[in-house]
């Protein structure tokens, strides 16, 4: 399954994407058009237009995982576009907020602490 350990980052495709892409056509979009390495340790995200589907593409050691979720019920609160071949960089916490249903800007979340020492 996905380490999550071994993610660097985490982009989302800006607008909407043809979910109807497999794992070559999402691979393709992510080399041609953000000008990224798909083989990289990175999670790339991409939704459809109607905000309910969304698919995740992540490369392991010898072969890609896709990931795919689908809504019953709701959409995704995602992004507005500023720039559909500059894809969005989040961290991998405003993904769980995603896919849980919130927005990336959670003005009620705990802020990050970098905590250096102990006393």
């Amino acid at each position: 399954m996905l380490n999550e350990a071994a993610v660097n980052h985490v982009y989302l495709a800006q607008g909407n994407t043809d979910l109807r892409k497999s794992i070559d056509g999402l691979a393709a979009l992510v080399q041609q058009e953000f000008e990224l390495d798909p083989f990289s340790p990175n999670l790339f995200v991409f939704c459809n237009r109607q905000r309910d589907k969304l698919k995740i593409l992540y490369w392991d050691q010898n072969g890609f995982w896709l990931y795919y979720r689908r809504l019953e019920r709701g959409k995704f609160q995602w992004p507005s576009v500023q720039s559909k071949s500059i894809p969005l960089k989040i961290t991998r916490r405003q993904l769980n907020w995603l896919l849980d249903g919130l927005s990336l800007e959670q003005k009620q979340a705990h802020s990050e602490v970098m905590a250096r020492t102990f006393i």
